[in-house]
């Protein structure tokens, strides 16, 4: 088994409505997320890859257009924006089209998530 990865990035802006008022996050704010789409299968001998990168960014195209420069509390089931519910979400949607292994949120430099799945 081999796994490989690809990254995208979007900007956005959210807040999280579940915190108390006086956290800071629970203001509204945005981030440069970076996002990556982990997929683990076995390499084609015919090809050398597991699959094009090309495939991997055409499936998470239509994501980043919710995605990209939106307010993200405002997008059906994103009402609680966490990297949690983000990876998640992004899970649910991509899992019928790539062989999933994880999808990892970051929402700055230093903080994120990886999510490997509900049978991970």
């Amino acid at each position: 088994m081999i796994e490989i990865f690809r990254e995208f990035t979007f900007e956005a802006a959210h807040r999280l409505p579940n915190l108390a008022e006086s956290h800071k996050c629970a203001r509204l704010h945005g981030h440069s997320y970076r996002v990556e789409v982990h997929i683990r299968g076995k390499v084609d001998p015919a090809t050398g890859w597991l699959m094009d990168f090309g495939d991997v960014k055409k499936a998470f195209q239509p994501l980043l257009d919710q995605l990209d420069h939106y307010y993200l509390n405002e997008i059906a089931g994103l009402e609680n924006p966490t990297s949690e519910v983000l990876a998640q979400w992004i899970w649910d949607r991509l899992i019928g089209s790539l062989p999933l292994s994880a999808i990892h949120v970051r929402e700055t430099c230093t903080s994120g998530c990886i999510y490997r799945g509900e049978n991970s």
